[in-house]
């Protein structure tokens, strides 16, 4: 039993906690390599030790979002709205941005490293492995709490409200699906997993561009780059883990979960089409027009082919452990663009 709180009563993250779920026979655990820790230098050079409160001056120059990130900005149907409107979507994918890191950190990417960082999980890990999720842990809870932050203070500088901040993000809806495919609470844990081992090993990707986008508001990208410094420690972590848990995996769960991996890989990456349609009707434009502007920015065919591009060093992990040596786990990622025939090379 753990916790002070479920000491004498049961325990009160019983519903979190995958403890005794997932692993086969440790004792037949392949020898492991040492750990080498990336968080050495965390008390002094962790954000969440070291770097200051961001704050977004009112006369500070740039825009609250690049507009070579936002897709639906280059659609003729955008590109003929007001100056307000297309202010009004870059402030809007700032808060999108802001929220969705706010969301992924609380909601999903801490309830796995507390598992960690507390013993839950019966996988064969280095001690220093599991007590650096603490600070993984801390990480995330303020990464979570600066952009919760820079959120607010953005709608108070701009008088402009989140318009979306209250829909539940894709990426959770759809990670809650995924999970909901199985009635084995065992598998259930291990989609959450390894959707953060995704999530994890991709992220630090898309923030190495935003702080170099000049045209962007010093202290946004400052906010940025700080996530970015942290995020580039645990993409290491999590690849790490990746590998000392899979060949600790009973083999039924490898064959379902390397199965699902591109569908985890497309819940984390693919665009909120919902949260942009509820967006653009707020400005009042037709609803035919929202849709063609959807409908002609994200096809299929730049979807995948933007996801394929995201994911190489993930999937070089895969293939290093033999993931996609599995016939039916080739044939998933071929059928989701991921995977081509001819070579076997992701993307």
């Amino acid at each position: 039993m753990c916790g002070i709180a479920g000491l004498f009563i049961g325990c009160a993250l019983e519903a979190v906690c995958p403890k005794r779920l997932l692993a086969q026979d440790l004792s037949a655990a392949p020898e492991q390599e040492p750990y080498k820790s990336k968080f050495g230098d965390w008390y002094e050079r962790s954000t969440v030790r070291a770097a200051p409160r961001r704050m977004v001056l009112k006369d500070e120059q740039g825009l609250f979002f690049s507009p070579d990130f936002i897709p639906i900005m280059k659609h003729p149907l955008i590109q003929e709205q007001s100056d307000t409107v297309k202010r009004n979507i870059m402030v809007q994918q700032l808060y999108r941005y802001l929220d969705f890191t706010a969301k992924l950190e609380h909601v999903v990417v801490n309830r796995v490293a507390m598992s960690i960082a507390n013993g839950y999980l019966d996988f064969n890990l280095p001690r220093e492995m599991v007590f650096d999720a603490y600070k993984i842990y801390c990480d995330e809870a303020y990464h979570a709490l600066f952009s919760a932050d820079l959120l607010m203070q953005v709608e108070d500088l701009t008088g402009i409200r989140a318009v979306t901040q209250q829909l539940q993000p894709y990426f959770i809806r759809r990670l809650h699906e995924l999970q909901h495919q199985y009635s084995e609470s065992n598998l259930q844990e291990l989609v959450e997993i390894f959707f953060v081992i995704i999530s994890e090993t991709l992220i630090s990707g898309f923030l190495s561009d935003i702080p170099t986008a000049r045209d962007v508001k010093p202290s946004i990208r400052a906010v940025v780059r700080d996530h970015a410094i942290d995020e580039g420690k645990h993409h290491v972590y999590f690849a790490d883990f990746l590998k000392r848990i899979w060949p600790q995996l009973d083999r039924r769960y490898r064959k379902e979960i390397g199965k699902l991996l591109p569908s985890l890989i497309y819940a984390f990456l693919s665009p909120d089409v919902d949260s942009i349609r509820t967006e653009l009707s707020s400005y009042g434009i037709p609803r035919d027009h929202i849709e063609q502007v959807i409908a002609e920015t994200y096809t299929k065919e730049i979807v995948s082919s933007h996801i394929a591009n995201s994911i190489s060093s993930l999937g070089r992990y895969l293939r290093e452990l033999g993931i996609l040596d599995d016939p039916e786990v080739q044939d998933r990622f071929y059928e989701a663009g991921l995977l081509k025939r001819e070579d076997l090379i992701l993307g």
